[in-house]
């Protein structure tokens, strides 16, 4: 099995799942999954992929994990946890078929609360089962060599680093791998994204909140207010902890345009996940002194295609000026000599409730290429983001 555990996802999906079921119980969405290397697969891969999404069905909270989320995860209450022991994905929901030219098309629609739970495992389940399908192997001596450079780069220059690399590794066994290492001889390190590996090899576990959050506040209550809202929000279930904002779900000059000076000080800091890192440093130090806020007090994370010399180059560049860290995923969970998956699972649309009608959900990047969602309804988000 691809996914041996339910706590086999990235914490932030148990955090918003929760956000969810706390804020807008009723509220309904749907997911999509995107190749953006527009990937042509046969009849054999889909065969060996709905294989193993069926398999997600049989897991279940044991109560060993019961006892670590509960006690290890202070931000949700053990409620939810209760409700966690009683879930089961529903394999019947999970929509898979190739269009006429092989590409690949995944949606799955269900409570908001409910279908965030699937997005992270799918993606993994792709990415190992297209390794599985190339015949793509991995040489653990080889990874471990690479780690270890990585990792000696980490320790010499004193770069603080979360393992963020659950939805595109290379396959179960090498992220396992990855986060033992890390575990043992990474001495910056901070943890794991990963709920299940943080507990095998006692590492902390970390995270922040996805891009779907101000997505459905978007498609809500309109993009202009999207931002504030969706902090407000966040704000209303953590009382102040996760307190890392995402800054570029309708681009990162809209989202420091937003940032009120409450918000500013509640959250630790913000999220870099797109564009260029380094005229964000300079965007955000800026935001902070127009509030009257000491940039040196907040972080930034960084978390958009990282390697750790790109990381060196960007906290020199930080300097004593804020603090930074970074959440590397794919150059460490599938630096194995084959290229990686290009994949994503985004919000596509939601509603309130069933008695509301769908609406679309999009996302404006701060990297070309990467906006998601209608053109129609991309361009309804500039105009009323001013956005040229």
């Amino acid at each position: 099995m691809c996914i041996k555990s339910i706590l086999d996802t990235d914490f932030y999906k148990f955090s918003t799942s929760y956000a969810y079921m706390k804020m807008f119980p009723d509220a309904e969405g749907t997911f999509e999954f995107c190749d953006r290397d527009k990937t042509v697969y046969d009849d054999k891969f889909l065969e060996m992929l709905r294989i193993e999404l069926a398999n997600l069905a049989v897991l279940k909270l044991t109560k060993d994990e019961f006892e670590f989320v509960n006690t290890e995860i202070r931000f949700i209450p053990q409620c939810y946890w209760e409700w966690l022991s009683s879930f089961k994905f529903d394999f019947g929901k999970i929509n898979t078929l190739l269009d006429e030219e092989g590409h690949l098309q995944i949606n799955v629609t269900d409570k908001l609360y409910k279908v965030t739970l699937y997005e992270t495992p799918i993606l993994a389940i792709v990415s190992e089962i297209r390794n599985k399908w190339l015949e793509n192997t991995v040489d653990m001596g080889v990874m471990r060599t690479k780690l270890g450079h990585k990792v000696g780069l980490s320790n010499q220059h004193g770069l603080k680093f979360s393992e963020f690399g659950m939805r595109r590794r290379f396959s179960y066994n090498v992220q396992d791998e990855v986060c033992k290492y890390l575990a043992n001889n990474a001495l910056y390190c901070t943890g794991t994204s990963n709920v299940h590996m943080a507990m095998r090899h006692g590492m902390r576990v970390v995270g922040t909140h996805p891009h779907e959050w101000f997505m459905f506040h978007g498609a809500e209550f309109g993009y202009k207010r999207a931002n504030y809202l969706a902090l407000e929000n966040w704000v209303n279930v953590y009382d102040g902890d996760l307190g890392i904002a995402l800054s570029d779900t309708y681009t990162t000059d809209v989202f420091l345009q937003n940032f009120s000076r409450k918000h500013a000080k509640l959250f630790d800091g913000v999220r870099h996940d797109s564009g260029d890192p380094f005229k964000f440093v300079t965007k955000v130090i800026n935001r902070y002194k127009e509030l009257g806020i000491d940039p040196t007090t907040k972080t930034i994370i960084f978390s958009n295609a990282l390697d750790f010399e790109l990381y060196r180059e960007i906290a020199e560049y930080c300097g004593n000026r804020i603090r930074c860290a970074a959440g590397i995923g794919t150059n460490l969970t599938n630096d194995c000599g084959h290229r990686p998956s290009n994949i994503v699972m985004k919000l596509k649309k939601c509603r309130m409730n069933q008695r509301q009608p769908w609406f679309e959900c999009i996302k404006l990047s701060d990297d070309e290429g990467k906006h998601m969602g209608p053109e129609k309804e991309v361009e309804i988000c500039k105009y009323e983001c001013n956005i040229r």
